[in-house]
């Protein structure tokens, strides 16, 4: 995906380069990304940089040619509200190390400022744009992608059981731990300065910062909420130019929709979906895209996707370093069809983490007897549920959505660039003062939706939640949506083993239309059908067996009792075909990935 590489160090200047080089050569995902590089041999820095074209961070990222006495910047990601560009010369000016904190946006830079000599590296309040780094006694190597670690220094090529305990556990790793021994991610919020010989590190923003501030009255949050949401709202829409909405059923986008600004260009909406199955999200924001004028397109996984499955999985690990694996393969997949129509994607995602403490941050569960029997306590260790912090939005942005979910974000900005108003500053901030009552409620939601286009607010939600909803017929409507997405759940995904045997009575539900309103990607069903024979390879390889994480003997029955319908082991047939991903990819000396 886009982002930013470089050394800090004493290092030759040749050396240095040819590193930057091979580094942003690992990140190049795709043929229309644009690159560029600047180095300052005095100051020990030699920087470069991938993006997508006519981006903000292609327009902001140096290529050596600037002014002496102006700031050099490499940059990934956007400042919310500067599509025309963000004078950051100025603000380091007239704020110092402070202009950090005062940026809006997910992003990771270095600023390199030749008239002081000093090197500033930073990254966004919650660390969504990553930064990986390591360092030795020459230098500091930083990238956005572990991968570009990996290719220049050949000794961290190594799996960490830390890192893959946490991954087996819930699915990811958090915190500064990683995949890989001897990589280490940045902390959101951090401000490293490299002065005269010496290094400064610092967080800008903690979570204290934003804890302290006075919880409000429902009322008042309501009314304040209203405002900052319609303020926020037009810095991620700019002027609509290349601006492609992301649409669901659900509340998040229909706020969204329901507060979207004129605008010089109109942007158009889509949906993912499955194969065939109309599910809830294309006919609601069908509706919802007709009532706000907007085209609306269906964006279909296809025949292609699960012929060519194995080629996306491969490409899906490799672009977020393992963070996410085979059963999110689709997203990559579906992404590019997106770009095709828009290359800015904006989104719904993570409304309901910051206003309505809503997580699926959880340990996976996953058989034991599928472990190595020393891994097996390292994993059951790991897998103790996440401690959560006294505030759940603190949980939220710094912990639960850089890590958890970060995997299907970075996925999908390989393809597009990624925007969402959830994780501005002034909203965030205003999550921190909301009572109780309005995080377990939808009600903040639907009165904005409501007081700004009424007709939005008549359409339900895929899970029967309409503006001024009341009585049987409502509590009905709530009641058939609740089973049906449970439904489609155990259906698509989390079926468990003592209902096996009904799988084919649930399988004859869809003939009357009461599954697939919900959910489109039915990788259970996959696993035993389209993709059986990939998963069969993967678990009979010699390499798979002999990894110390499994117990071999378990290994060999997974796949068959999974296509019998015995057992639905899609979980642990995604970790397996995941970690094997990541050994092929990035630690096998021949891996073609690197």
């Amino acid at each position: 995906m886009p982002g930013i590489a470089g050394v800090i160090g004493s290092k030759p200047a040749d050396e240095c380069t040819r590193v930057v080089e091979a580094m942003i050569a690992s990140m190049r995902h795709e043929s229309f990304y644009e690159s560029g590089a600047c180095s300052v041999p005095a100051l020990g820095v030699y920087a470069g940089w991938t993006a997508h074209p006519r981006s903000f961070a292609a327009r902001e990222s140096a290529n050596g040619t600037l002014p002496a006495h102006d700031p050099m910047l490499v940059w990934s990601g956007e400042c919310a509200g500067d599509a025309g560009g963000h004078d950051f010369a100025e603000s380091y000016v007239r704020l110092g190390d402070g202009f950090v904190r005062e940026l809006n946006g997910l992003f990771s830079g270095l600023l390199i400022d030749r008239e002081r000599g000093r090197v500033l590296l930073f990254n966004d309040r919650y660390g969504l744009e990553r930064i990986y780094f390591h360092e030795t006694a020459d230098g500091l190597y930083f990238a956005s992608e572990a991968k570009a670690l990996l290719r220049v220094l050949p000794g961290l090529r190594v799996l960490d059981d830390a890192g893959i305990a946490q991954f087996l556990a819930f699915g990811c790793t958090h915190g500064q731990q990683t995949l890989f021994r001897g990589v280490s991610l940045l902390e959101g919020g951090s401000l490293w300065s490299f002065e005269r010989g010496e290094t400064r590190k610092q967080r800008y923003l903690t979570p204290a910062c934003l804890e302290k501030q006075p919880v409000m009255s429902q009322e008042a949050f309501n009314d304040e909420f209203a405002s900052t949401f319609k303020t926020a709202l037009p810095r991620y829409i700019g002027n609509g130019e290349g601006l492609g909405i992301s649409l669901t059923a659900g509340l998040d986008t229909r706020m969204i929709m329901a507060c979207l600004p004129a605008t010089p260009v109109r942007p158009l909406a889509y949906t993912f979906s499955g194969q065939r199955e109309r599910t809830l999200d294309e006919r609601i924001a069908a509706r919802v895209a007709a009532a706000r004028g907007l085209d609306h397109h269906v964006l279909r996984i296809g025949a292609d996707f699960l012929s060519d499955y194995g080629r996306y999985v491969d490409k899906t690990v490799h672009i977020t370093d393992g963070g996410f694996g085979a059963t999110g393969a689709h997203e990559v997949y579906l992404n590019a069809k997106a770009r095709e129509l828009a290359p800015i994607r904006l989104t719904g995602n993570f409304g309901s983490e910051v206003l309505r403490s809503m997580s699926t941050f959880k340990p996976l569960g996953l058989s034991r007897d599928m472990f190595g029997s020393d891994f097996g306590a390292v994993v059951a260790s790991s897998a103790r549920p996440v401690a959560k912090t006294d505030h759940p939005v603190t949980f939220a942005v710094f912990r639960e959505i850089p890590s958890s979910l970060f995997g299907s974000l970075a996925a999908g900005r390989s393809q597009v660039t990624f925007r969402t108003p959830y994780l501005d500053n002034d909203i965030v901030s205003l999550a921190y003062r909301a009572p109780a009552d309005a995080r377990r409620s939808p009600d903040s939601a639907l009165r904005l939706i409501g007081s700004s286009d009424s007709r939005l607010g008549r359409i339900p939600t895929d899970r029967g939640i309409a503006v001024g909803g009341r009585g049987p017929v409502h509590m009905l409507r709530r009641l058939f949506a609740e089973a049906t997405f449970k439904l489609d759940y155990l259906h698509k995904e989390g079926l468990p083993h003592w209902l096996s045997p009904l799988d084919p009575a649930i399988d004859g539900l869809s003939m009357f239309g009461v599954l697939g309103l919900h959910k489109y990607l039915p990788y259970r069903r996959w696993f035993r059908n389209e993709l059986r024979g990939y998963v069969s390879q993967v678990f009979s390889d010699t390499r798979t067996l002999q990894s110390p994480y499994w117990n071999a003997t378990f290994l060999q029955s997974v796949a068959k009792d999974h296509a019998t319908g015995r057992r639905n082991y899609v979980r642990e047939i995604n970790a397996v075909l995941t970690l094997d991903a990541v050994d092929r990819l990035f630690i096998r000396p021949a891996a073609t990935g690197l």
